[in-house]
């Protein structure tokens, strides 16, 4: 079902047929520093098992993501937030978020979690927090996956 929540000139949804994989892939790709080189066929399954969402300007072009790795029942993790360097500083943030926090998709769940370097004043106005339990947290980590 495809939700909408316009700003401006720009508009968010989850509408998978509006959503420009190869564009995606390419920000993604080329210009985070969390998944550089990642294959095209390994983006688009992370893609296909996820909620993705994005940001449209006015004459339809995609101009920012997000994606929610979820079970839609008790867990959630925002990953892949991307605004193009043509589109920043227009809130697109903020509306993606927005946008996110009010999905009925999302609602109920237990964690709603992110990781990231910057942008934590942005995040936080969404009620996002340090961990309450870091030391609870472990991970299997390869950060040069996509290199080999």
């Amino acid at each position: 079902m495809d939700r909408r929540r316009t700003a401006m000139t720009y508009e968010v949804s989850d509408d998978r047929d509006r959503f420009d994989l190869a564009r995606a892939h390419r920000w993604i790709a080329t210009q985070s520093y969390w998944a550089e080189r990642i294959p095209f066929e390994t983006f688009t399954k992370a893609c296909a098992n996820s909620l993705v969402v994005g940001a449209y300007a006015g004459d339809g072009s995609m101009a920012a993501m997000a994606r929610v790795v979820t079970d839609r029942a008790t867990f959630g993790w925002v990953c892949d937030v991307f605004v193009d360097n043509a589109h920043r500083g227009a809130g697109l943030g903020k509306l993606i978020m927005a946008y996110l926090k009010a999905h009925p998709d999302l609602q109920g769940l237990r964690r709603l979690h992110l990781a990231t370097r910057d942008a934590h004043d942005l995040y936080r106005q969404f009620g996002f927090t340090d961990l309450t339990a870091p030391e609870s947290w472990m991970e299997i980590r390869d950060p040069d996956v996509y290199r080999r």
